[in-house]
């Protein structure tokens, strides 16, 4: 059946609070990151993701104090972002707790932290997120500091290039589906997934069971991350294991 496929709550973080927007906007409160963090630990999440939402824009370092009591209440995968931008913020995410960092803005400014990551810590390590938006034209490209500024990469060169300078895992949010809750962008994720060889985790739409088990099945993704379905009750993770299993789905039970 292959490596088993992965569930990833998100702990979108601003000042200090577990926050859920759409399309990137429109953030409300979703509740205490430890709480939260310490729940899908024991609800079978088989990974979490913390990401410091405005560290980037706000030109400032990720919460490192809220990552290690975050930490010290969770027993699974940790992933870390937001305001990464030099080796040394990898370095001070990893002692804090984290298990992997992800970075966005500083990887698409300056490419060689990534190999400078997985030089130093390996590419297990090393996330590389892209937050990325398909345009009239239908070309996907890439967005800085929370999906705030534009660039001119696109999507699929850069998921490559990124891949090449050795990050061990993609992390793809469509900003045209983040909260709208209709599904992940399949086709797109389906053309990462079969043309790089390290993970893509798919983000940005989940809004029912069948989602995830698209993003699989259709996505060809390794891992779903996903958020307000999980922060507010929508879909809970042992429901959604069950469910996805029950469709053919190898999961972690």
């Amino acid at each position: 059946m292959g490596l088993a496929k992965r569930i990833i709550p998100c702990l979108d973080v601003k000042d200090g609070e577990t926050v859920k927007g759409v399309n990137f906007v429109s953030l409300r409160s979703a509740g205490d990151p430890v709480e939260l963090g310490k729940a899908y630990s024991q609800a079978g999440a088989d990974e979490l993701a913390f990401l410091d939402i405005t560290a980037s824009f706000e030109g400032r370092k990720t919460f490192t104090e809220m990552v290690g009591r975050v930490a010290r209440e969770i027993n699974i995968p940790f992933t870390v972002g937001g305001g990464v931008n030099e080796l040394q913020d990898v370095e001070r995410l990893l002692y804090a707790g984290a298990d992997k960092v992800s970075m966005n803005s500083a990887a698409l400014r300056r490419p060689e932290l990534i190999e400078e990551t997985a030089r130093r810590f390996g590419s297990q390590v090393c996330v590389v997120a892209i937050d990325a938006r398909m345009d009239d034209d239908g070309h996907w490209l890439c967005y800085l500091k929370g999906g705030r500024e534009r660039t001119d990469h696109d999507l699929f060169e850069w998921a490559h290039e990124a891949q090449e300078r050795g990050a061990g895992e993609i992390l793809f949010t469509s900003m045209n589906h983040d909260g709208v809750k209709q599904g992940y962008a399949n086709s797109a994720l389906a053309r990462l997934a079969d043309t790089l060889s390290i993970p893509v985790i798919a983000s940005g739409g989940a809004g029912s069971k069948e989602h995830f088990r698209d993003a699989f099945l259709l996505g060809h993704a390794d891992a779903a991350l996903a958020a307000s379905v999980f922060h507010f009750g929508e879909i809970p993770i042992p429901e959604l294991k069950k469910y996805l299993q029950s469709e053919g789905i190898n999961v972690r039970l």
